[in-house]
């Protein structure tokens, strides 16, 4: 289609009774993709581009056969708008004409607004009105060029797909169609045609802030000299972003501000492994497609993770030493005093990421007794760091084919002995991604490599040896050469290097499809001091044969079925995954969802359980997964999704998660999801000991127990919009966790699955400042050296959440008002009861922080 261009000024209030917007050839032909796919849509819908020196402007005409009384319409918060929700209308842009990456722009007849990059918390400035009247409604646009990157072409060619989505009808309808079961994307988009950009936005936007910060916080030890009930603090910084060219940008911060409008969740983590928490500071979201990396895709897959080599939440995380000392004032994070980062595409069609981080070095106060009396000094914590990254990658042939590199270097300056002996020195990653396609992306071909190399003191690197994710220190692990790369465990090497994987080949489209892939980490990959790695040391394959249908049948709207078979080795050789899957998910000709799959896995070897200790081996089991949901559409909705688990020779495993929203007005939203799990493990690691006469053990005791555990959990949130541009947001989550450790055991032997019960001669327990202390003697009198441990039994109760005022008072300009609580305890016992955990959870001490942000933008 052809944009115009302006000769007068367009208001845009969403009337289109500027002469431009009579203009003949709008874009009409829509064709739908539900509920009867490839027919043409059932209500016209005109669309018109428009254009000047300094944006875009578009003008639609949505109508609908019933008038107004057809419109369905709700005011969402911004970026929440979904289509359970109202009418939307919707635009991708590629303005580089790249065939790769898109801006988009959703609106709906209230005038809520959604923007993203691939990534919805992106927020552009750009205007939007609409109007509800008898003939359906309309909406104006007015899209400014500094908020798109494009090439340097005078006349420019966009590509553009366009969706209408009719609430009423559940109907979604495209401008540039194709079918369901095939690929799509930016490579089928249609086209803008006839916008002439004489000159480059080349301005910039400044984004100053201040925060405001109360906590009212219980101190954990009342006579701790360091801590107080209450205390307050500021901060004062600022965003820049500067458009180098008009598809380069540079996004810079100065003292920034990185807290979190939003709580991570509560978890209990019995696992030897890292809790991966997502990102939810602005500066690290906005851009972070520029710094894509480990693509990742399966029809059907777990235990599986994709090969990452950046996690930006390594910068500017809690500080990583704790000093020894009576009573200690730690940071809360490293605080990083500068971040700058350049984005965007270069002439020759080159997507480009660079981004540099310094944080600050941090001391904790501390206080020890020396010779009797308390001394006052300070310890570092978290040494200079400088943290880097850079990637590139080429598109050819509108992106059916493309190569990248990616480059990250972490380097820590210190004098201190703690840090030399804890923290690594430096540390190196590099890795290359390839993709390339054929019919359309129906065949695709894609994967990753990459390499790491971490330096440090003898005793660093030693750290990163034992860690979980590798455990070189195993006794019956084999003993081979460290060459280049590292597989062996040596506790005087300075150096760690490994390399890491991931290749997948697949028929994308149609409707029989198909894919098989490959996942590998040497012993020796990691990249864990600006990436997340839980494991290495394994060799993953997958394949999948599916069958997809999306023509409406008489019971099914569309449906997908799969069988899936994976395995896993370690790189000694052992099994330590095998599954075999079967699964089918659907949508109901009622607009309502059901799926259903099963795993079957049988007994494999599991080198991670005794945490460093020999390979022993864990039993099968059958796990089958049920889950649906109603129309989200509808007033009131629900979703529930039960599991069970039969582990041979175990108790059976079950849990069920349900969620119910409700939307009592066109502005209010509730939702509630409660939660309740029961797990039994035969097998939870309790401790280990020497222990000369436990000879196939390699002279220690590996101690074990059954654990119990039940969980509930319950997620509820609720949103009220006042207008687009002021919302509140309400989120609280109760959390209840029992564990109970009984039958104290251990396995008879290595790369066995056969457990012995410890008896009661053997255990003996005493009390030891009210907490139970528990002793395990193999052989009473016998020389058998007795095992040592306190009750690992508990009940935990937790409570989280906040309340999130949000005011855009004008365009690109934000004030938050936050109030955050958390409250938790603790008890020794393992039953779960919840009249009396729920009583200890809201009897307990609440601790308050209250937040004030405002940010001011300034466009240059």
């Amino acid at each position: 289609m052809k944009a115009v261009r302006l000769s007068g000024k367009v208001s845009v209030d969403g009337n289109l009774d500027e002469a431009v917007w009579q203009t003949p050839a709008p874009a009409t032909d829509f064709r739908q993709s539900q509920p009867d796919e490839g027919k043409p849509a059932t209500q016209k819908t005109e669309i018109r581009f428009a254009y000047d020196d300094d944006a875009l402007y578009i003008g639609a005409r949505m109508y609908d056969t019933e008038g107004a009384r057809g419109v369905r319409s709700r005011l969402m918060r911004r970026d929440a708008m979904s289509e359970n929700d109202s009418d939307l209308l919707i635009f991708y842009i590629d303005s580089y004409h790249s065939h790769q990456s898109t801006f988009n722009f959703w609106v709906n007849p209230s005038n809520s607004k959604r923007d993203g990059t691939g990534d919805p918390t992106w927020d552009a400035v750009w205007e939007s009105a609409t109007k509800i009247d008898s003939l359906g409604w309309t909406a104006e646009l007015r899209i400014p060029y500094s908020q798109l990157n494009f090439s340097v072409a005078k006349q420019q060619i966009w590509g553009v797909q366009i969706i209408r989505f009719e609430h009423r009808l559940n109907e979604r309808s495209h401008f540039a169609w194709w079918a369901n079961n095939e690929s799509g994307g930016p490579q089928r988009y249609g086209h803008i045609e006839g916008i002439e950009i004489n000159s480059r936005p080349k301005g910039a936007e400044l984004l100053p802030y201040v925060v405001g910060r109360s906590r009212y916080i219980r101190p954990a030890d009342a006579t701790n000299p360091f801590t107080k009930s209450n205390d307050s603090d500021y901060r004062i910084g600022g965003d820049l972003k500067y458009r180098l060219t008009s598809n380069l940008t540079l996004n810079a911060t100065f003292n920034p501000d990185f807290g979190q409008v939003e709580v991570d969740p509560a978890v209990v983590n019995l696992s030897a492994f890292e809790t991966f928490f997502q990102e939810r500071r602005p500066f690290f979201i906005e851009g972070q497609n520029a710094f894509a990396f480990g693509n990742f895709s399966c029809f059907f897959c777990s235990n599986v993770s994709n090969l990452q080599v950046f996690y930006t939440r390594r910068l500017g995380r809690a500080p990583q030493l704790f000093p020894s000392a009576t009573y200690v004032d730690q940071p809360e994070n490293a605080t990083i005093l500068a971040a700058g980062k350049v984005t965007g595409r270069t002439a020759n069609n080159v997507l480009v990421g660079m981004l540099d981080a310094v944080t600050r070095r941090e001391t904790a106060r501390v206080i020890r007794s020396v010779g009797g009396a308390l001394v006052e000094s300070t310890a570092e914590v978290e040494p200079l760091t400088n943290y880097f990254v850079f990637r590139p990658r080429k598109d050819f042939q509108g992106g059916a084919h493309s190569v990248g590199l990616i480059a990250t270097s972490v380097d820590r300056f210190s004098s201190d002995s703690l840090v030399d002996a804890r923290l690594s020195s430096s540390a190196r990653e590099l890795g290359f991604d390839w993709f390339t396609s054929k019919k359309n992306r129906e065949y695709t071909f894609f994967g990753q490599y990459a390499l790491s190399d971490v330096h440090g003191s003898a005793t660093a690197i030693d750290r990163l040896q034992r860690s979980s994710a590798r455990y070189f220190q195993r006794p019956d692990r084999d003993a081979a050469e460290n060459g280049f790369f590292s597989r062996s465990y040596d506790p005087t090497a300075q150096k760690l290097r490994g390399y890491a994987g991931y290749a997948r080949v697949a028929k994308e489209a149609g409707t029989y499809l198909g894919e098989a892939m490959v996942n590998y980490r040497s012993p020796g990959f990691e990249v864990n001091d600006i990436s997340f790695l839980d494991r290495a040391d394994y060799f993953w394959m997958n394949m999948n044969i599916a069958k997809s249908v999306t023509k409406p049948g008489r019971i099914f709207r569309n449906y997908f079925a799969v069988l899936s078979a994976q395995q896993q080795f370690n790189y000694g050789g052992d099994l330590n995954d095998r599954q075999i899957a079967a699964g089918m998910f659907t949508q109901l000709r009622n607009f309502w969802g059901a799926s259903a799959f099963v795993i079957r896995s049988p007994e494999v070897f599991d080198e991670r359980i005794s945490r460093g200790g020999p390979v022993l081996r864990t039993f099968g089991y059958w796990f089958f997964n049920t889950s649906w949901n109603t129309d989200a559409r509808k007033k009131i909705s629900f979703s529930a999704s039960p599991a069970y688990r039969m582990r041979e020779h175990e108790e059976d495993n079950y849990q069920v998660n349900f969620n119910v929203t409700y939307k009592p007005s066109s502005n209010v939203q509730l939702s509630v999801g409660p939660q309740f799990v029961r797990n039994w493990s035969a097998a939870q690691f309790v401790t280990s000991g020497a222990d000369s006469t436990a000879r196939s053990f390699f002279g220690r005791r590996y101690i074990f127990a059954g654990l119990r555990q039940k969980q509930f959990a319950m997620s509820t949130r609720t949103n009220v919009t006042f207008t687009p541009a002021l919302t509140l947001e309400v989120f609280a989550q109760p959390l209840i966790v029992a564990a109970d450790y009984t039958k104290f055991r251990e396995f008879v032997a290595p790369r066995q699955s056969t457990l012995h019960d410890f008896t009661p001669a053997q255990v003996t327990s005493t009390q030891v400042g009210g907490s139970t202390r528990y002793t395990i003697d193999a052989d009473g009198a016998g020389p058998a050296q007795p095992i040592s441990f306190f009750n690992p039994t508990f009940n935990f109760r937790s409570l989280r959440g906040n309340a999130v005022m949000r005011w855009e008072y004008k365009p690109g300009s934000t004030l938050f008002f936050v109030w955050q609580q958390s409250r938790s305890g603790t008890a020794a016992v393992g039953d779960f009861n919840f009249s009396r955990d729920r009583e200890a959870l809201f009897s307990a001490h609440p601790d308050n922080i209250f937040l004030v942000k405002a940010t001011y933008w300034i466009s240059l």
